[in-house]
Formats: C-alpha cells, sequence, structure tokens
C-alpha cells in the first residue's frame, strides 16, 4: 500500500476548502479533474486514490459537471452544507469572473489567427490532461470486486457506444452505468 492510499488527512476549515479548490480550479485549463486528482489526493491529502475515483464515479452519473458534484461532496464530508457551499463558492467565483472577461475579450479577437490556433492547441493539451487522469487512476481498478477485466470491458463499451456509436450520453450512463452496478452488485453478494 503506497503512502497514498493511507488515512487521509482533514481540511483545518471550510476557509481552507475555498482556498484550495480557489487554486485548484485556477489551475484547470481544459478541465479540472486532472488537477483536481493531484490536489485532493497527492497535495493535500484530504482522499485517497479509491476514495477520489469512488467520488469522480458517483459525480458522473449526477446531472451537472463532475467536478461540481465532486465539490459539494467533499465539502459536505468534511464540514456539511458550509463545507459544500466553500467548496463550490471556491471552484467556480474566480474562474467564472475570468471567463467573463476572456469571453469579452475573444468576441473582439477571435479572428485573429494566433489566438485562433492557441485555442487548438489548449484542445490537445485538455484531452492529453484526461488521459493522464485516467491512467492515473486506473491501479484502483484492481481493487474493483468487478475484476481488472471486466472493469477494462466496461471502458471499451463505453468507448465505443459514445466515441463510435454517438450514442447520447444519458443512455450510456444508465444503461452500462445500470449494467455495471448490476455486475457489482452481484459479485460483491457471492
Amino acid at each position: 500500500m503506497s503512502d497514498l492510499d493511507g488515512a487521509p488527512r482533514s481540511p483545518g476549515s471550510a476557509t481552507e476548502m475555498f482556498r484550495v479548490f480557489t487554486w485548484l480550479a485556477l489551475q484547470g485549463f481544459g478541465g479540472v479533474l486532472a488537477v483536481a486528482q493531484r490536489e485532493l489526493v497527492e497535495r493535500q491529502r484530504w482522499m485517497t486514490r479509491a476514495q477520489f475515483v469512488e467520488t469522480l464515479s458517483i459525480g458522473q452519473v449526477l446531472p451537472g459537471p463532475n467536478i461540481v458534484n465532486m465539490a459539494l461532496m467533499i465539502g459536505d464530508r468534511f464540514f456539511g452544507w458550509r463545507g459544500a457551499v466553500a467548496s463550490v463558492a471556491g471552484l467556480l467565483l474566480v474562474p467564472t469572473t475570468i471567463v467573463l472577461v476572456l469571453a469579452a475579450l475573444y468576441g473582439q479577437l477571435s479572428a485573429v489567427p494566433i489566438v485562433a490556433g492557441a485555442l487548438r492547441g489548449m484542445g490537445a493539451v485538455a484531452a492529453g490532461l484526461v488521459m493522464a487522469t485516467g491512467l492515473k487512476v486506473v491501479p484502483t481498478l484492481r481493487q474493483n470486486p468487478q475484476g481488472l477485466p471486466v472493469c477494462t470491458l466496461w471502458l471499451v463499451l463505453t468507448t465505443l457506444a459514445v466515441g463510435v456509436w454517438r450514442w447520447p450520453m444519458v443512455w450510456v450512463v444508465l444503461g452500462l452505468g445500470a449494467l455495471s452496478m448490476a455486475f457489482a452488485w452481484w459479485r460483491l453478494r457471492r
């Protein structure tokens, strides 16, 4: 067991949660998920990798942005509704202000070729960050009751359903998610 899988520490206050989630959000260009894993598991050690994956799994099946759902759950876990509000406010307040300013600037500069090229480059980096986060959480699948081969099957089916067959995300989550949960439940009962 690595030190990242040991007992997590608790944040000192809701204010600390606000500060950490603000810092986390300001690092998340193209998506906060990769930064969230590094910040919450590796740096702050508020949760183990397994807890991060569990929280992410729940956050993804709920409506709304998964990182906002995760912030709500993590904040609530430590400080109840005050922690939930602090975490979500930290995640959204400063970045929303920055995005509004940048949106106004983009309206003025979108026709400039260097700006358009920079945005295309950022898209590739964002995709890389999501893939890197996925690779970091793969070791937790060994502890999954379904086992690594079955988890890999769910990954392939989900990738095909969304990326190749273009199924609506809601049906992928409800369909494959329900099948995966039913299979996990069956394995746990055995």
